[in-house]
């Protein structure tokens, strides 16, 4: 890669003719612009497909046809005219192909068209028949010597109905191993909330954003990672709110938006602001953050009522409807100012100075995404968080509210449906009510103990429905090994992967339907199938492109095909489940009541909300109220262990490129941090890279820190970009960048990796590579 290729101009703003130009070349690179274009208008439609890309929320009152860049790339990856042609499999061996490609160019070869099979002896993937890799996957099943040798993945793409017959399935066979792609991600977020207000979801509705009057966005890049939020930031900072960035990078996204719907905008080269005041602090430091703006709104209290002003506290809320108040309000008077600062890299005079905003503001959002769950103290801090929310009583109201942002388009709606290792005591006890047969009640396993038990050899057989797990999780070199050493893998997908580029013993890629295209029964009849997003909002989701193959059946058909194999029909028709998807809702609305007459309200123009206790104060905690944390802030985070250590020691967090979603890379470009064609680079401060004799370009190794085993973990040939982010704090990509994250890093009570805390060191090689 030439010097002057990789880094240049970075955006304005977000949006804008970049965005506009991206789409175009996305769209001419799927092969398909005409019908591409058909397609988009279709997404997000009460008559079309849900996109496949995040969770962020469609209004309820409906909306025209809404640009979003990433979206636009997810549904042309998907609807791509490239095909993996089966002469591909015929000349290439397994090993040439993992040794030939990366994870942007193995993705680009197109959709999958045949469901296949591995075969040990000559290297190669081969075609086997439907029915024939149901019973043999079901045969590798029943030879394990118990069903917790088996672990059942789920990513965020598997609809509602997907996601409840695959559960059923892996239910019936015996386990609860359900390690889903909600453990890498907003696992700390339903953990922490379902301990302070009963759910672990979110309270607000999208309209919730146009009544704010502040919005505090913490530790999330909506620009990459969910573009549509983008557009309701920014009309929240025009009708007034103030929009509080906490984030330790600057980011486009979150400092000025160009909406491409704007013709006029756009036609003048404008951008309006999507925040008003943008604040940076180190890595794993918003828990002080927030400690320290609960004792501003303490200190405020005790002058009003000295003053006899009105107080700041929402006194009658905290009275009626929370739990832990006086507790909480000692832990956060015993916090010191220093500490505070210390933790957080802000000033006191600036956390003073965000909490002036919240006191000033009737109703307050506060949203939040990976930036604060992939630490170890993650879950405190969404604690925090919602403690600080309850003082002035911003939940259960419009226009306020606790908003985790999730990822994926469905990763809420699946684990609503069942998919969850916990096995919920009225989860359970409804599917024995349903089915009149008993359910397994040991707790499974997550993402890391699934991990854990494959590196011990304790599981033998991985099933995945979506995603690319190998390249997902930490200690991606390591999983890779694994991986080789199980009896079984089952890989339902709709383009191949790396993930299916370490076949074991016995290894299928099962190629499935996107959610682009139209998923037809026996009859001919198009079927529809549901998704819940980050607001609670159910809605259906219907293709209208034709299938990339014949041969494509739905992760519904896939799910019930192996479990007619595994278990037989004499508990669930199977055959029934997967012809009319009607009675999968109707089996989930007897087993999950919150779903009410869902066939009926699923089919009312922009769906339905699920009732959220949160939303209407109806706290189903133990305590029946939302409960105040009373914990301490960490001792020390992983940044402060770095700065007080070596002084080569930095603290890195992982991210992601504006050119991928998740693990899927869409090109090589991330205009908004000014780098193109090239992704092996590590974001750092000037002055750092001053302090360690480097400059920008120059070639550098990453070595994680962590001492708790024998295993080294080093990034080689990475260059360096300077960025504005706090000195000491350092960034990258993944998954390039995963093989430094150990899998024994991950949060308290959540187990999702820590990726945004991991301690590492450098070795500056300049301009050659050592």
């Amino acid at each position: 890669m030439a010097e002057k290729d990789f880094i240049g101009k970075v955006s304005k703003a977000a949006g804008g003719w970049g965005a506009l130009k991206s789409v175009g070349r996305q769209l001419m690179g799927s092969g398909q612009p005409i019908s591409g274009v058909k397609t988009l208008l279709k997404a997000n439609q009460p008559d079309g497909f849900d996109c496949p890309g995040c969770a962020w929320g469609d209004p309820e009152h409906g909306s025209s046809f809404e640009f979003c860049e990433n979206g636009v790339k997810a549904v042309a990856w998907e609807s791509t005219a490239a095909r993996v042609e089966l002469s591909m499999f015929e000349d290439n061996t397994v090993t040439a192909l993992r040794a030939q490609h990366d994870d942007y160019s193995i993705e680009h070869l197109g959709r999958l068209t045949h469901p296949m099979k591995y075969n040990k002896e000559t290297d190669k993937y081969e075609t086997i028949s439907w029915g024939r890799a149901f019973e043999e996957i079901a045969a590798e099943l029943h030879a394990l010597d118990d069903p917790n040798e088996a672990e059942f993945y789920t990513s965020g793409r598997a609809s509602n109905e997907a996601a409840f017959v695959y559960q059923l399935m892996v239910r019936l066979y015996g386990t609860n191993n359900f390690p889903d792609c909600s453990n890498m991600c907003h696992e700390a977020s339903g953990v922490a909330l379902t301990e302070a207000i009963g759910i672990g979801k979110g309270t607000v509705r999208l309209e919730d954003f146009e009544l704010s009057d502040a919005i505090f966005c913490v530790g999330q890049n909506p620009g990459t990672n969910h573009p549509r939020m983008l557009a309701d930031l920014r009309h929240a900072v025009e009708h007034g709110s103030q929009v509080v960035v906490f984030n330790n990078l600057k980011e486009k996204g979150l400092k000025r938006f160009a909406d491409p719907q704007e013709k006029l905008e756009m036609l003048r080269g404008g951008s309006e602001a999507t925040s008003t005041i943008y604040y940076t602090p180190n890595l794993g430091g918003d828990m002080a953050i927030f400690r320290g703006m609960a004792k501003c709104v303490f200190a405020a209290e005790e002058k009003a009522q000295a003053e006899g002003l009105e107080p700041v506290i929402d006194h009658e809320f905290i009275a009626e409807h929370t739990h832990g108040f006086e507790a909480y309000k000692a832990q956060v008077e015993a916090t010191s100012w220093e500490a505070i600062e210390d933790q957080s890299g802000l000033t006191r005079e600036e956390i003073s100075e965000a909490a002036d905003i919240y006191m000033n503001s009737k109703n307050v959002i506060t949203t939040w995404a990976m930036g604060i769950t992939q630490h170890k103290h993650s879950v405190p801090t969404i604690r925090e968080i919602a403690s600080f929310m309850f003082l002035r009583g911003n939940i259960g109201r419009d226009g306020a509210g606790l908003c985790p942002v999730r990822g994926h388009s469905n990763v809420q709606g699946d684990r609503t449906v069942g998919i969850n290792e916990k096995a919920p005591k009225p989860l359970m006890d409804a599917l024995e009510k349903e089915l009149g047969v008993p359910m397994p009640r040991e707790p499974g396993h997550n993402v890391t103990k699934a991990m854990m038990a494959m590196f011990e050899g304790k599981s033998k057989a991985f099933i995945g429905f979506g995603g690319n797990f190998a390249r997902a999780v930490p200690d991606s070199h390591l999983i890779m090994e694994a991986f080789q050493k199980l009896k079984l893998q089952v890989h339902v997908a709709t383009k191949l992967n790396h993930g299916h580029l370490m076949p074991g013993d016995n290894c299928y890629i099962l190629p499935c339907l996107g959610r682009t295209e139209i998923d037809r029964n026996a009859k001919g009849e198009s079927q529809m199938v549901t998704v819940e997003d980050s607001m609670s909002m159910v809605h259906g989701s219907a293709g209208i492109n034709e299938p990339a193959s014949p041969f494509l059946k739905s992760e519904i058909a896939i799910a019930a095909g192996i479990g007619k194999a595994l278990v037989g029909s004499d508990v669930v028709d199977w055959n029934a489940l997967a012809e009319d998807y009607d009675l999968v809702r109707d089996m989930i609305a007897r087993v999950l009541p919150i779903y009410g007459d869902f066939n009926e309200q699923v089919r009312k123009p922009r769906g339905f909300r699920l009732r959220n206790g949160g939303s209407y104060r109806d706290f189903k905690t133990p305590t029946e109220k939302a409960n105040f944390y009373d914990g301490e802030i960490p001792e020390k985070t992983i940044f402060q262990m770095a700065r007080d250590g070596d002084p080569n020691q930095f603290t890195l967090q992982t991210l992601r490129s504006h050119d991928q979603y998740n693990t899927t890379v869409y090109g090589m470009d991330d205009r908004y941090r000014g780098v193109f064609g090239h992704r092996e680079v590590v974001f750092m401060n000037p002055e750092d890279m001053k302090m360690l004799g480097a400059k920008a370009r120059d070639y550098v190794d990453l070595k994680c820190c962590y001492q708790d085993d024998d295993i080294e973990r080093v990034a080689r040939n990475f260059q360096l970009v300077p960025y504005d982010i706090p000195r000491g704090n350092v960034a990258g990509y993944y998954p390039e960048l995963n093989i430094l994250v150990p899998h024994q890093m991950h949060g308290d009570k959540s187990y999702t990796p820590a990726s945004k805390s991991i301690m590492v060191e450098f070795t500056v090689h300049g301009k050659d590579v050592a």
